[in-house]
């Protein structure tokens, strides 16, 4: 019998994360995921999904491969119960859904047991998402009109339990979970149960991922065809009509960036935006941070300047982050922006043109290519010889901005620093990178390189496929020796679409 709830414990969450896709990751498991202590999670969660895990919060992995627990389950169960005694939130982040063959079920025993608080937040399972990810319905009123989802794991070396003659007369969809090394006995089953051999059938790999696979053929060919062509975990099979409609009901791999992955190098801050551009093209984005802004404190001359920032006719912005810092400056300062009420503003891009039209200011110039150069050459045509240029950016910035203002009185003060981040799971990546798996890296910005090189030393950077912002950035990849594409605008939206270009021209 339970135990009534005891006091002053933590909670813990059981949270599905879907099959890989973190598009598929539900609103109510993010928002549980952002207030945790610690998260325990599986082997297979997506990196989109284990990147929404927030700076600091503690991870305990206790993933299982075929073979290779990290932690019997007892233990994994028993896990759980300790963090929540020390008071802790808790969450049991598990692929798919927590109740389909997630063993969620033995995981709240214990804690019922116990007295543990708990909650289950349902996902959404590959037996659905995969199928659909690879054009096939699992349900259509012209085939079939049920589904039935099955285990093909076994314990050890015990009968898989499968009443294959129930399965055979159900003429619905059949969706085996965990059934890779089953499928000739799977295939076998179902014949013997008198199944027909000319029934469509597939074996669908790393579903919603970039690398996603598919093979169909029929009951009777299967397993030949993938002894043939090689099968990947992890991988469902689908037995049913609906399989012969993957062909043309495909979608996933016919978006501009369907079967990319992309490592997106940029500090967090500003990732967000470019990510879900990235994904609505259908790639699969890592978002890793290489650098992080370092907002500056106390900065005499900056204080200086802004109390006298009725001296300059212009204000230069180089970057969305120097807009941010800057009027984050003013606010704890308590200055007026009606201070800037005679100074013209220049901005870099329109990135950085956005960040000031969020605070109802428009940039009176902007350069038609966006870099430091070109911004110089546009303020010195536009400005008069003498004026005063504040200029509050990154304390490395590019020098050729200033170098072209020669005859200006500028005050160029570094209002924050550019440190490079500890790459999180960076075996991982390397491994990714080895086995040709991450096909492009996302370059933002010099500092970007120099922090990926940091991250990952000693790496044979030949492969990496580099699309840069700029041409600074362009330079710093060259440097280590990597394959390298430059938008034509250093903005966002022409690195993008630099990068849709460049993935083309290398399609068959």
């Amino acid at each position: 019998m339970a135990e009534t709830k005891r006091q002053n414990c933590g909670k813990v969450w059981l949270v599905g994360a879907g099959p890989s896709d973190p598009g598929l990751f539900t609103l109510r498991g993010k928002q549980v995921l952002e207030k945790a202590d610690v998260v325990v999670y599986d082997a297979l969660i997506g990196e989109g999904v284990l990147s929404m895990i927030p700076a600091g919060i503690e991870r305990r992995y206790v993933g299982k491969h075929s073979g290779c627990h990290t932690l019997p389950q007892e233990e994994i169960n028993r896990l759980l119960v300790d963090l929540a005694l020390e008071g802790k939130r808790v969450v049991r982040l598990k692929g798919g859904d927590p109740f389909l063959f997630g063993r969620g079920g033995e995981e709240i025993e214990l804690l019922t047991e116990n007295g543990i608080p708990f909650e289950v937040v349902p996902g959404v399972t590959s037996a659905i998402a995969v199928p659909a990810y690879q054009g096939i319905p699992v349900t259509h009123r012209d085939f079939c009109s049920s589904i039935h989802i099955i285990t093909g794991h076994k314990r050890g070396d015990a009968e898989n339990g499968i009443d294959f003659e129930a399965l055979a007369k159900t003429e619905g969809t059949l969706i085996f979970l965990m059934g890779v090394s089953a499928l000739p006995d799977i295939c076998r089953g179902l014949l013997a149960a008198g199944m027909p051999s000319d029934t469509p059938a597939a074996l669908l790999m790393r579903g919603t991922t970039a690398h996603q696979r598919r093979i169909v053929a029929t009951l009777g060919t299967l397993d030949e065809e993938v002894r043939r062509q090689g099968s990947e975990t992890p991988a469902i099979i689908v037995v049913g009509e609906v399989c012969g409609l993957a062909e043309e009901f495909s979608w996933f791999e016919d978006m501009p960036l369907g079967g990319v992955k992309v490592m997106l190098t940029r500090p967090e801050e500003a990732a967000r935006e470019t990510v879900e551009k990235l994904r609505d093209l259908g790639a699969e984005v890592t978002a890793v941070p290489m650098i992080r802004t370092v907002r500056r404190k106390n900065h005499e001359a900056l204080k200086k300047a802004l109390a006298n920032l009725e001296q300059y006719q212009w204000l230069v912005f180089t970057s969305p982050t120097g807009v941010r810092i800057f009027f984050e400056e003013l606010s704890e300062r308590k200055l007026d922006v009606r201070k800037l009420g005679n100074v013209r503003i220049a901005a870099i891009g329109t990135g950085t043109g956005r960040e000031l039209s969020a605070r109802g200011l428009y940039a009176d110039l902007t350069p038609d290519i966006y870099d430091g150069e070109h911004l110089g050459e546009a303020l010195a045509e536009a400005g008069a010889p003498g004026e005063c240029v504040l200029i509050p950016r990154a304390a490395v910035g590019n020098p050729e901005l200033v170098e072209k203002l020669a005859g200006m009185n500028v005050d160029d003060i570094p209002t924050y620093d550019t440190v490079f981040e500890p790459v999180e799971g960076e075996e991982t990546y390397r491994a990714e990178f080895e086995n040709g798996e991450i096909d492009y890296v996302l370059f933002t910005s010099s500092s970007c390189v120099r922090g990926f090189a940091a991250a990952f030393a000693g790496m044979d950077f030949s492969g990496i496929r580099a699309v840069c912002i700029g041409k600074q950035t362009m330079a710093a990849a060259d440097e280590l020796g990597m394959q390298t594409y430059v938008a034509d605008e250093a903005g966002i939206d022409s690195l993008i679409d630099c990068l849709v270009r460049v993935h083309q021209s290398r399609m068959p």
